[in-house]
This record gives structure tokens, sequence and C-alpha cells, in this order.
């Protein structure tokens, strides 16, 4: 697959520690070091019940086992401001092609993704691309999507 301009030219992305369901993005991790680009992931704030990106130099000591049995980021990684990400990519359970996702119900990445000014992108298999789904109030919109056999601009986003 063509490496998108959006990749690319962004200096600052969040990525996520996929689950057994979920498109496996690790690789993206040493690209992205080698590539010089800050690279974020999300810690839990168990007091607060939300997330903040914290920036990952070294995946063999900057990451632990965070609340949730998934990977994160040590308490001394520096903090990184959502609003200078440049992209986002978020998982999900399903996604329309016109930018709508599906989370697993506890809304952290939509009051995350809100908080976020670059570009969001989904990341799903083929077959979590659906015609519609329900859309309530507080979901955010993507911009893009990405599976392993394509790219989906969602019409008008900043990505088409």
């Amino acid at each position: 697959m063509k490496v998108q301009p959006v990749w690319q030219q962004a200096c600052a992305v969040l990525l996520f520690f996929p689950l057994a369901d979920e498109p496996d993005i690790t690789p993206l991790i040493s690209t992205a070091l080698a590539a010089g680009k800050t690279v974020c992931f999300l810690r839990h704030l168990p007091g607060q019940n939300d997330y903040e990106a914290r920036v990952v130099a070294d995946v063999s000591r900057d990451l632990e086992r965070g609340a949730f049995g998934v990977r994160e980021p040590v308490s001394r990684c520096p903090v990184w401001p959502l609003n200078r990400l440049d992209l986002t990519l978020v998982p999900g359970v399903g996604f329309t092609l016109d930018g709508w996702r599906l989370g697993r119900g506890q809304g952290f990445y939509d009051r995350l993704l809100a908080r976020v000014s670059g570009v969001k992108c989904g990341v799903a298999f083929d077959w979590q691309i659906v015609p519609e789904m329900p859309v309530e109030p507080h979901d955010v919109r993507l911009d893009c999507i990405l599976t392993p056999s394509r790219w989906l601009a969602v019409p008008g986003s900043r990505t088409v």
C-alpha cells in the first residue's frame, strides 16, 4: 500500500497497542521512531477516568502493563498535548465510510478525539466497515480509515 502524505507529513503521532481482535499496527512504532517522529501512546489516568498522551522513545524501557492490561507509557515519559498531535490512529469495533466509529462503549476515545486537532484515522479490518451505525451527539467523526487493503478518505475531510 502506498504511504499516505498524512503519515509522511506527521511529526507527532499517537499510536495504540492493538488488542487481539484489532489490526496489528506495532510495526509502525519502529517505522515512526526511525523516521524521527514523536511517538505517543495513551496512559490511563485512573482518578480522572481519562487518558493523556505520553512520548515513548524506547519501547523496551518506556512501557508497562496498564490498568486494562494494555501496554502504556511509564509515568516518567513526558506528557504530549493532544492539540499538538498531527495524526492519531484509533481502533474501534466498527466504522462507516463517512467517518463514524463505534468503540467499546466507555467513550474514552470520543472524549480524547474531541481534544485532538490533527488528523483522526480509524484502523480497522476490512470486515469492520459497515454501511451505517447509530451516532450519538458525543461521537467524533474521523478523517480517514486505514484497513489492511485500502485507505479510505472521508468525504469532506482534510485528507481528501
